[in-house]
């Protein structure tokens, strides 16, 4: 297993923050990154009144390693690209943030980050590979204003999160 799922875990953790309910977040009731609808999925139930709550780290690390790291192939993966795509794919989805990789290393973007995809990002240097996927997850972040200007009030906090992302997992490579 790759060592940098806890040191990633932990970048993540501080990026998502705690507790928050803006009616303008499609994602809804959310704590420490997990949305209501993402926790009942995990556990297959309905969630209880107060127990977004009361989610803690403990709690939730399991839930991301499963439903995000796992499924961007986060141990193959390079260290500092391992965090920079498991990061976006907690924001934006596992499949998106695997076809952006696939886009970002020249790969078919079917979402499905197999043999082939991963030969190519072993062969293009990561910090190249972390500028094309940053540049990626910027223009996804602007048409998402651009289609829906209510969202703008977001877009600061995802520019902010992109350049954080992309320092942390670039100091990783060194």
């Amino acid at each position: 297993m790759n060592a940098n799922f806890d040191f990633s875990f932990e970048h993540l953790i501080k990026s998502e923050g705690g507790y928050v309910w803006d009616k303008d977040d499609a994602g809804g009731e959310t704590n420490l990154g997990v949305t209501v609808g993402a926790w009942s999925a995990y556990l297959g139930r309905p969630i209880k009144p107060g127990e977004m709550k009361a989610l803690t780290k403990s709690d939730v690390k399991p839930f991301y390693k499963k439903m995000y790291w796992d499924k961007v192939r986060g141990d193959d993966l390079p260290k500092g690209v391992d965090y920079a795509v498991f990061d976006f794919a907690v924001n934006a989805g596992p499949g998106r943030a695997s076809k952006f990789l696939q886009q970002a290393v020249g790969a078919v973007a079917d979402g499905d980050i197999g043999p082939g995809t991963m030969a190519l990002v072993n062969k293009i240097a990561p910090t190249e590979l972390l500028q094309k996927f940053s540049k990626q997850k910027e223009l996804f972040y602007n048409g998402i204003v651009e289609r829906n200007q209510t969202q703008q009030k977001f877009l600061k906090g995802w520019m902010n999160r992109v350049s954080s992302v992309q320092a942390a997992a670039s100091s990783m490579l060194a």
